[in-house]
């Protein structure tokens, strides 16, 4: 592909950089319907991997794309934001973070219309390469969609896996050679990799890298404020889930540029479901989890942060036979 304008190489000269084109071929794919505009801005194979799959073909991309449209029609993108890192040799990463407005209308997964209205947010971390997108994890807010239907994360997780036969998520092939994840060295990002990962392993609390003020918004759409109810969050979840393997697979940062300095943080945990609470009583079973993070920060401390886990994916976890 030719280089785009400001001598961006790896985009078609229509695209200003990385945010103008994930901007618009979203818009195009989903507000604009033109769904089979994927074959051109995805790669085939393109390995697709959420918290519950693992797609390869660019079929099944565009058949996804259809049965959400098809339950959803009215759905809008918002991009609350897009953290930026890479470069056109290795390629780029976008982490998209998105607040979709929606009703839902049709049948599906998640089971017959029931006319209700939807909030519910996605982060789509995307490799792109060459004027496509060549790898992508993408992890939705599932919960919040269940709760605003009138289910509970667990009863849409036992559908699911009935309806599959079981857990059935196979492992995730590695994104295309030369494709190198970033790690950003910029002390903020690192510091608050770190906290995260402290906190997973049940030996740190959320003071030393989060504001008094902050504002978190959760699984299931739920914000939290402050260092008591945040770090309770996290208290709650990682004592119920024992985390063994604690890894970072993507961190960026980004300087302000009008707005506050940013972080995007890609993370992947292998734990046992070893405590009772927020997943029932435990049960010993093996669960994987895959969350994608968003944080401002505000003299150095994380201010505002975005923390998407698939509810529905841990249940289905826990709930497997």
């Amino acid at each position: 592909m030719g280089a785009g304008e400001g001598g961006r190489r790896g985009f078609d000269a229509e695209f200003v950089d990385l945010d103008h084109y994930i901007r618009v071929i979203t818009e195009r794919i989903w507000e604009g319907g033109r769904i089979d505009d994927i074959a051109t801005y995805y790669s085939d194979p393109c390995i697709v991997e959420t918290p519950a799959a693992v797609t390869t073909e660019l079929a099944a991309v565009i058949t996804g794309t259809r049965a959400t449209l098809a339950q959803f029609p009215d759905r809008r993108l918002l991009a609350e934001d897009i953290i930026v890192s890479g470069d056109e040799v290795g390629g780029f990463l976008s982490s998209h973070r998105i607040i979709s407005t929606m009703t839902h209308l049709g049948d599906g997964i998640f089971g017959p219309p029931t006319g209700k209205a939807i909030h519910a947010r996605t982060i789509a971390d995307c490799v792109c390469r060459d004027n496509r997108i060549i790898h992508e994890w993408l992890v939705r807010d599932q919960g919040a969609i269940a709760r605003q239907i009138g289910m509970e994360p667990r009863e849409l997780a036992q559908r699911w896996l009935d309806h599959a036969g079981g857990w059935r998520k196979p492992v995730a092939g590695p994104a295309p050679a030369g494709y190198v994840s970033h790690l950003s060295a910029e002390p903020m990002a690192q510091d608050y990799a770190q906290a995260l990962e402290n906190l997973a392993r049940g030996r740190g609390a959320v003071a030393g890298a989060y504001d008094d003020a902050v504002h978190h918004i959760g699984p299931g759409n739920r914000t939290r404020f402050g260092h008591q109810e945040v770090g309770a969050y996290w208290d709650e979840l990682f004592g119920a889930l024992k985390v063994r393997d604690f890894s970072v697979e993507h961190l960026a940062f980004q300087r302000g540029d009008g707005r506050a300095d940013r972080a995007a943080l890609r993370w992947r945990a292998q734990a046992v479901h070893s405590g009772s609470g927020m997943l029932g009583a435990a049960t010993g079973r093996p669960v994987e989890l895959l969350g994608i993070n968003h944080v401002e920060f505000y003299r150095g401390r994380v201010i505002r942060e975005w923390v998407l886990l698939d509810e529905v994916a841990l249940w289905m976890q826990v709930l497997a036979s």
